[in-house]
């Protein structure tokens, strides 16, 4: 009687150096006993510069060589069929100087960005309207509203996007990384894809 062994690809996985990977970095195993260590151990593709920074290893590969080996084992597979893995140098350092600039660079143009938009809506002249309906004074700063308004505009972008620095408010996802998760998948939809059609006409 055939023993079932199975295996759930690891949807992404990031290595920082050309080697071979065995079965564990790529998927999760559950297999008898006497069995899961040498399945999770099992050499299954060797990393070379040739796969430049991205590579996609997909499940049917693992199960041809697994029943070559192991043929009184039955693979069942669960959840994704592909796993994506990126090539990524280690990270240096932080240039304290680039960071400083990018910083800078990202303030200015945020604050122009506001500014323009303030421009553009008249603002100003709306905030001097709304002092006047209120208080029935004409005045070029009514900076008893546009003091509040700074404020409230600065703390609701922070609530907004969820964070103070490294600091989150609550588990909830900022709609920035919504979209970033979306992207994401998207971009390995394509990945995906480009790899098996990659694939057949390496096989055609």
């Amino acid at each position: 009687m055939n023993q079932t062994v199975l295996l759930r690809m690891k949807r992404h996985v990031e290595v920082t150096a050309y080697k071979h990977l065995h079965l564990k970095d790529i998927a999760y195993i559950a297999a008898p006993e006497k069995y899961q260590t040498m399945l999770e151990n099992k050499p299954i593709y060797r990393l070379s510069k040739k796969d430049a920074n991205i590579l996609v290893i997909d499940v049917f590969l693992i199960i041809r060589q697994l029943m070559e080996e192991f043929e009184e084992l039955e693979i069942q597979t669960v959840g994704p069929d592909q796993s994506i893995i990126r090539i990524k140098p280690e990270r240096k350092r932080a240039n304290l100087f680039v960071a400083v600039v990018v910083w800078f660079l990202l303030f200015i143009g945020t604050a122009m960005t506001i500014m323009n938009f303030h421009y553009d809506v008249s603002m100003q002249e709306v905030q001097q309207k709304l002092h006047y309906i209120l208080t029935g004074e004409e005045t070029e700063f009514p900076l008893w509203i546009q003091i509040p308004y700074s404020l409230g505009l600065g703390l609701g972008t922070l609530l907004f996007f969820n964070h103070w620095f490294n600091k989150r408010f609550n588990e909830e996802p900022s709609p920035l990384e919504v979209e970033i998760a979306n992207y994401q998948a998207d971009m390995d939809d394509y990945l995906i894809l480009h790899e098996n059609e990659l694939d057949e006409r390496n096989h055609s």
